[in-house]
């Protein structure tokens, strides 16, 4: 394929990529914007990364960040409940990230929306001195009570987390060359470069009645915070019962750190983090394959979240974002 040498030219070969999934979508790229026909509940979320910061193009592919932009973005909806339905793409290209790259790039989101039933329905392309990737996303529930947010955490919950943790901290570790990962290190590279947002179990969650949820994107300790915050209770979390991918004690060993606190305070682990009543917790076992029981809901005060080791409180903090 040649190289595309305007904007106009990038933006059909872009269209060339995608597939059209679904009823929904009435017009999509080719016009001014795009056509859904909603007569259900819209769910949308936004993510973007930029160059240097979320992502390094000398150590990862254009495929890799266009997976991972849209896994970020779809994680906002499975821990809200909702179903995936389009995506919007908005693209500052500019070196290292070329034409050929932006084209990669929508190619590793392509494969991605094929996989979790989702139309990259349309978008920008514009030139820009950093690479920047923002996307948005838009998923649907038939009903409000589908749907789960942050602030619904009750006093006597238990607090549960799908899959294992820290993989993504461990993986960025090995790319930056702080451990090696021995026999895990490709496995925990693609863990970090490659999530896997959690919507079928978001969707589960939300019908069997989770009563609160949040994704695991800047850390368990300062997310699930977030939800105790929200709700005005206090989630204590047992730092031994945190579930930990293949080759976080061994990261960890390197690093000098705790397996559990490394696992708990890196973040981009993308899983799901809820509460339920104790009498749910039969249903999410069968409905789940992977759920790990880690705490459960106090009323507090404080508001927030409490890791707990074995000599008592561990103070940990997830991922701050700053500006400036």
């Amino acid at each position: 394929m040649d190289r595309p040498r305007s904007e106009r030219a990038l933006i059909e070969a872009i269209a060339g990529l995608l597939e059209q999934r679904g009823q929904r979508t009435v017009r999509w790229i080719g016009d001014d914007a795009a056509v859904v026909r909603a007569r259900r509940l819209a769910v949308v979320s936004v993510d973007t990364m930029v160059e240097g910061v979320h992502f390094r193009l000398a150590r990862s592919t254009p495929a890799d960040v266009g997976h991972r932009v849209l896994a970020a973005a779809l994680s906002d909806l499975a821990a809200m409940g909702a179903a995936p339905g389009e995506a919007y793409f908005s693209l500052g290209v500019g070196r290292p990230l070329d034409a050929g790259g932006a084209l990669e790039l929508m190619a590793g989101a392509e494969r991605l929306a094929a996989e979790t039933g989702t139309t990259i329905a349309g978008g920008d392309v514009v030139a820009s001195p950093t690479p920047v990737i923002s996307v948005t996303v838009v998923g649907w529930a038939d009903d409000e009570t589908e749907l789960v947010g942050r602030d619904g955490a009750l006093a006597g919950d238990l607090v549960g987390v799908t899959g294992r943790l820290g993989g993504s901290t461990a993986g960025l570790a090995v790319l930056d060359g702080r451990a090696g990962g021995g026999i895990h290190a490709a496995a925990l590279i693609d863990r970090h470069m490659r999530p896997t947002p959690r919507l079928a179990d978001g969707r589960r969650l939300g019908r069997l009645g989770a009563h609160a949820m949040i994704d695991v994107s800047d850390g368990l300790a300062g997310d699930a915070g977030l939800i105790g915050a929200a709700s005005g209770v206090l989630l204590e979390i047992d730092l031994a019962a945190v579930p930990l991918d293949d080759g976080v004690e061994l990261v960890a060993a390197e690093l000098g750190v705790d397996p559990a606190e490394l696992a708990s305070a890196g973040g981009e682990d993308y899983e799901l983090c809820f509460c339920v009543a104790p009498t749910d917790r039969p249903a999410v076992d069968r409905a789940l394959d992977d759920v790990h029981w880690i705490g459960r809901v106090t009323a507090g005060p404080p508001h927030g979240a409490r890791l707990l080791g074995p000599a008592g409180p561990v103070e940990l903090s997830g991922y701050v974002h700053t500006l400036g």
